[in-house]
């Protein structure tokens, strides 16, 4: 008896190469819908700008136009709308890559406790007065980075004494979360009422405490995690088979775990510690990218990126509309904005992913 040979392994190649190829448009049109979204977010505030000198602005710092502009755009408008972005792309990417390597659909860098650990060192830093010196600008984003790196260490401390396994992890992540939420609490109990309202004012998380130094930071850590993700795409994917079928196909995954991990905090640190605690991005930008472009890490990663970037800005521009004259801190707005969002998605989804 013989078989015949399967004829359509070409038109399968064909098919795949059509259906990676709009899933590479689907991303190439968000990154145009943010990047238009980043020039929208630059025309919104007091001083009214119209898109000719937004534009001018940016082309040209130092030409002929209009000098307030110019100092408008590049010192206050520009860091906060780049740190936007960066933040928005580093909690989205940091949440899909909990996502996939925890295989929960509720992991994210808040849900972990990173947020909330960050949180914990600025309220500490702000309570004690603590400043670096000469670099005092640095006194609550190094410690607010401090204190998420710990959490990191806890979570991966517990996680390591039982296997890696993914429920342990996510159960000392929800731990640690309780933990640095409890004592933030205790802190801003504390506190005297002019030192509560800072600490409230950056727990609440706003683009306001947001410069080119914060550019500089956070976008060299999101793209020192980018650069350390690469080696890892096809695992990566290889792991949404399940941790057997991974297994069988080569991937260590107990390492992989770990290196993922270490990396997720390094960009959730980079991310919160100078723009406060901002929840949400990191649980509901990898959905959003995952119901557009499926698995494929090469795709599913940058896509969380761009819609963690377009949620913050949109963010961001709903926080100047509401108030006119006064900037809502982010992270409420973000809140406000995550839950229904959220609820849409899942009523929405046609197919599980989980």
């Amino acid at each position: 008896m013989t078989h015949s040979i399967p004829k359509n392994r070409p038109q399968d190649q064909k098919d795949y190469s059509s259906l990676t190829n709009r899933r590479f448009g689907v991303a190439l049109a968000g990154f145009m819908l943010v990047a238009m979204a980043a020039i929208a977010d630059m025309l919104i505030g007091p001083s009214f700008l119209n898109v000719f000198d937004v534009l001018a602005a940016l082309i040209d710092a130092d030409g002929a136009g209009d000098p307030m502009a110019v100092v408008i755009v590049h010192d206050i408008r520009l860091p906060m709308t780049l740190t936007g972005l960066i933040v928005g792309a580093s909690l989205g990417i940091g949440g899909a890559l909990m996502q996939t390597i925890l295989g929960n659909p509720l992991a994210s860098p808040y849900t972990l406790g990173f947020s909330a650990a960050a949180g914990l060192g600025a309220s500490i830093a702000i309570l004690t007065g603590f400043s670096l010196g000469p670099l005092s600008a640095f006194s609550v984003p190094v410690a607010a980075f401090s204190t998420a790196s710990l959490a990191a260490i806890l979570v991966l401390g517990l996680s390591w004494r039982r296997g890696m396994s993914a429920e342990v992890m996510v159960l000392a992540g929800i731990a640690t979360l309780f933990l640095f939420q409890s004592l933030q609490s205790l802190i801003q109990y504390m506190a005297a009422p002019e030192i509560l309202q800072e600490i409230v004012f950056w727990v609440f998380g706003s683009l306001l405490k947001a410069g080119w130094t914060s550019v500089r930071v956070s976008g060299s850590i999101l793209i020192l995690g980018c650069l350390l993700i690469l080696p890892n795409l096809w695992h990566l994917t290889a792991l949404r088979l399940g941790e057997a079928r991974a297994a069988s196909l080569g991937v260590k995954v107990k390492p992989l775990r770990l290196r993922v991990f270490a990396i997720v905090a390094l960009l959730t640190a980079g991310a919160v510690s100078f723009v406060g605690t901002i929840g949400f991005i990191g649980l509901v930008a990898p959905h959003i990218a995952r119901m557009l472009v499926g698995e494929d890490q090469r795709l599913l990663l940058p896509l969380s990126g761009v819609a963690g970037a377009g949620i913050m800005i949109g963010a961001s521009i709903a926080s100047k509309l509401i108030a006119p004259g006064a900037v809502v801190p982010i992270g409420i707005v973000t809140a406000i904005i995550g839950v229904p969002f959220l609820f849409g998605l899942i009523l929405k989804q046609r197919r599980a992913y989980w």
